[in-house]
């Protein structure tokens, strides 16, 4: 009876075409909210209540600012769908958005990467990941008909802001998963796990932390790291900004722009006054 509410809510945001990806982390923090509060009612969980476990999750788990938004954003639409409740967590939600310049590979760092993935089926996901600046949630998404080996693109279905766009497909990648497609025979999805199914991002994070340590790079980086090289790595080879945009499917180009801070090329023209 505890999970009701929880598993009623899931339906609702089916019902309304939310992304999984959306859903899955809205549950995921509704869920981790549940354990904390002993399974205790969400109804009767008070504001101050609320209050304290956003301060044990920012200041004693060290929560991203962008999770504490998600986590306040499940809050609010949970009570309101389930309770008709509108909640004021005012308190709850980060003032300002931070403007932090994300981390990059260089093309040697992942060249490195892929070099030291032996497994063919993670040579895949990786080398797809990175060459069509993929969202991790988006790739595992991939069914086999959303590759077009003729026209050389990748078809996201429903990516961030329910939208489906196309992104480009490396020629080199293309020849990786033909080899992959080959000896695994995915029947479905593109990547699948052992029993079939959709591939896990928590073994795609593994893949990942493995090969680099192997490449014995030391850099703090994630899945969504070879995205955000993706972008730069295309910036600095004289790629608009637009175009850029239009692959990875921001909604708005000052998202695009952040990729301006960190492009070596367009860095390096710029002359110091003193020069």
């Amino acid at each position: 009876m505890k999970n009701e509410p929880l598993k009623y809510f899931e339906k609702i945001l089916l019902l309304k075409r939310y992304s999984k990806q959306t859903i899955d982390n809205y549950v995921s923090h509704l869920r981790m909210a549940q354990s904390f509060f002993e399974n205790k009612s969400f109804i009767s969980i008070s504001d101050k209540e609320w209050f304290n476990y956003l301060f044990h999750l920012v200041h004693t788990k060290n929560i991203a600012a962008s999770t504490q938004r998600q986590v306040v954003g499940s809050l609010k639409l949970f009570y309101k769908e389930i309770f008709g409740q509108e909640r004021d967590f005012g308190k709850l939600v980060v003032s300002q958005r931070e403007n932090k310049i994300p981390d990059v590979l260089t093309i040697d760092e992942v060249k490195l990467i892929l070099k030291h993935t032996y497994n063919l089926k993670h040579k895949a996901l990786l080398s797809l990941l990175y060459g069509s600046g993929l969202r991790i949630g988006e790739l595992l998404e991939l069914k086999i008909t959303d590759i077009n080996s003729e026209r050389m693109t990748v078809k996201v279905k429903q990516g961030k802001g329910k939208k489906d766009r196309l992104t480009i497909l490396s020629s080199n990648v293309l020849k990786v998963l033909r080899k992959y497609f080959k000896e695994y025979k995915p029947k479905e999805y593109l990547f699948e796990g052992q029993h079939g199914g959709k591939y896990s991002a928590g073994s795609a994070r593994k893949i990942l932390k493995r090969s680099m340590m192997k490449a014995k790079i030391n850099k703090s980086a994630t899945l969504h790291t070879l995205r955000h090289s993706f972008a730069t790595h295309l910036l600095e080879n004289g790629v608009g900004i637009t175009h850029i945009q239009k692959l990875l499917g921001h909604h708005n180009i000052k998202t695009t722009l952040i990729y301006t801070h960190i492009a070596n090329e367009s860095l390096m023209t710029i002359k110091s006054p003193l020069d």
